[in-house]
C-alpha cells in the first residue's frame, strides 16, 4: 500500500474549510478556540509542540495524519496516540481523536476538514 507524504503545510488564508489544518492526532485545529483566537498556529506550524509524541511521530514518517499509519489497525493501538494524556484531554475537551481519525479515513482529509467546519467543532464524535 503506497504511503502518503505529508505537504508542507499552510495556514489556511481564507478561515474556510482545510486540509491543512488537520492536526497530526486527527483534531481539525481550524475550529480550535485557540487558533481562532490567533493564539495557536494549529498543530503543524506549532514550533513549541516538539513534546507531542504522534507529531513527532507523523514527521518522521511523512504522514499527514495517524490515519495514514499503516503500522496499527487503529489509532488507539498505538501508546502515542493513546495514553494517559490524550485520555484526559479527551475528556477535558470532550474530543475523541480515535473517531476523528476514523473519519478521515472513511471520507478522505478535504471532506472531513469541511465536515468539521460545517458542525463547528474540532472533532469527531464517538459513534
Amino acid at each position: 500500500m503506497e504511503q502518503k507524504t505529508a505537504d508542507p503545510v499552510k495556514p489556511s488564508s481564507d478561515n474556510g474549510p482545510s486540509k491543512n489544518l488537520i492536526a497530526y492526532c486527527g483534531l481539525y485545529c481550524g475550529e480550535c478556540l485557540a487558533y481562532k483566537k490567533g493564539k495557536c498556529p494549529g498543530c503543524h506550524e506549532n514550533k513549541r509542540a516538539g513534546w507531542c509524541k504522534v507529531r513527532k511521530c507523523c514527521m518522521e514518517n511523512g504522514r499527514m495524519s495517524c490515519a495514514d499509519c499503516q503500522v496499527f489497525a487503529t489509532a488507539s493501538e498505538c501508546k502515542k496516540f493513546n495514553n494517559i494524556f490524550s485520555k484526559l484531554f479527551g475528556f477535558i475537551f470532550g474530543s475523541d481523536r480515535q473517531a476523528s481519525v476514523d473519519m478521515i479515513k472513511e471520507k478522505g482529509y478535504e471532506a472531513y476538514a469541511e465536515e468539521m467546519t460545517k458542525r463547528g467543532t474540532h472533532s469527531a464524535k464517538k459513534k
